[in-house]
C-alpha cells in the first residue's frame, strides 16, 4: 500500500496546496538552505541542550542541523539524536525507547573516531554501553548516571 498523506498547505500559500507531505518537505528543504553559522549555532544549542537534561531540545536542534548535513556526518548527528531521544524516554519512564534508541545511537556512533567534531565522543559511548548493561538486566539506571559530553579541544 502506497503511502498517500497530504498537507494541507494552503496556509502557506498556493504552491504548497495539498501537496504530498514528502515533496512539501522536500521543498521546503531546497528553498531554504543553511549556512555553517547557523549550523554550528544549532550544533551548539543542542549540545547546552542535551548537558542541562533537556533531551528533547536537543534533539530538535540537531535534528534541523541533521536536515541539511550529507553523510558520513549526518549519520554521526543521526547517532547524537538517538541518544538524546532515548534519555527523553527514559525521562518520561519508557525504559524500552530508552534502550531501543540507545542501541540505534550506538550503533551510528561507534563508526566515528573517539574524539569527534571537537566532542569526546568514548565517553558518552561507554556511559551508554553502561545503561545498556543495566536495561538488559531489567534495572532502572539511576537518573545521576545520564552522561554530559564532553567537549575536547581538536
Amino acid at each position: 500500500m502506497k503511502y498517500k498523506s497530504t498537507f494541507d498547505g494552503s496556509s502557506l500559500g498556493h504552491k504548497f496546496a495539498m501537496m504530498p507531505r514528502l515533496q512539501y518537505c522536500l521543498a521546503l528543504h531546497t528553498e531554504k538552505t543553511m549556512d555553517s553559522n547557523k549550523k554550528a549555532r544549532l550544533f551548539q544549542k543542542g549540545l547546552e541542550a542535551f548537558n542541562s537534561a533537556h533531551f528533547y531540545d536537543a534533539h530538535e536542534h540537531w535534528e534541523e542541523v541533521w536536515l541539511e548535513t550529507p553523510n558520513p556526518e549526518k549519520m554521526f548527528l543521526q547517532g547524537l539524536i538517538q541518544v538524546a531521544a532515548a534519555f527523553h524516554h527514559y525521562s518520561r519512564s519508557n525504559c524500552l525507547g530508552t534502550k531501543n534508541l540507545l542501541q540505534a545511537g550506538l550503533i551510528k556512533l561507534e563508526c566515528f573516531p573517539d574524539q569527534h567534531w571537537g566532542l569526546a565522543i568514548e565517553p558518552l559511548r561507554a556511559a551508554v554501553r553502561r545503561w545498556l548493561v543495566d536495561l538488559e538486566a531489567g534495572k532502572n539506571p539511576e537518573h545521576t548516571k545520564i552522561p554530559k559530553i564532553q567537549v575536547r579541544s581538536p
